[in-house]
């Protein structure tokens, strides 16, 4: 058996060969950063839209709070009333604060919500655009290092069968 023939790779070549190599994989390191920073902007949303959450709940205990104590005051108020006149005028009082709190609480309430909405709208838009530009630059260096690689492989090939 006859050993085959030992054909030295040129070191043209290897060297073309090391750089599409690293071309590559800073390519791939791109691609993989963009899709890290994207996965941490969105978790940043998702926390966004917990402390958004956490703040309406805690904003809907407080103001539910606020109005028993406006009724536990009335009841103390009605009892205490030295006749009816008195209590019909408590009363009236009562609704017409209530009316007043439950108006502002209203309102106060839908800017909070309509606030956390617009923050985890703005984000979320915010992170796939960024996650997008990020993907096609990944990509784009890809398709130049491809090209390069291409490039290099052809020339190396026309100066060795020249």
């Amino acid at each position: 058996m006859s050993n085959p023939p030992n054909y030295e790779v040129p070191a043209e070549m290897r060297d073309m060969a090391e750089k599409s190599v690293e071309q590559a994989r800073k390519a791939f390191d791109s691609f993989i950063g963009a899709a890290r920073r994207t996965a941490d902007t969105v978790q940043g949303s998702a926390e966004l839209a917990r402390t958004n959450a956490r703040d309406v709940s805690t904003r809907g205990f407080e103001y539910a709070e606020q109005n028993v104590n406006a009724a536990f005051d009335l009841a103390q108020k009605l009892v205490r009333s030295r006749d009816m006149q008195e209590a019909m005028q408590h009363q009236a009082e009562f609704v017409r604060s209530q009316f007043a709190a439950i108006q502002a609480q209203a309102k106060e309430f839908s800017g909070i919500a309509q606030s956390a909405m617009q923050q985890g709208a703005e984000r979320a838009k915010s992170a796939m655009q960024q996650g997008a530009d990020e993907a096609r630059k990944a990509m784009e260096q890809g398709q130049d290092a491809a090209k390069q690689t291409a490039q290099n492989a052809q020339d190396a090939a026309e100066r060795a069968g020249h």
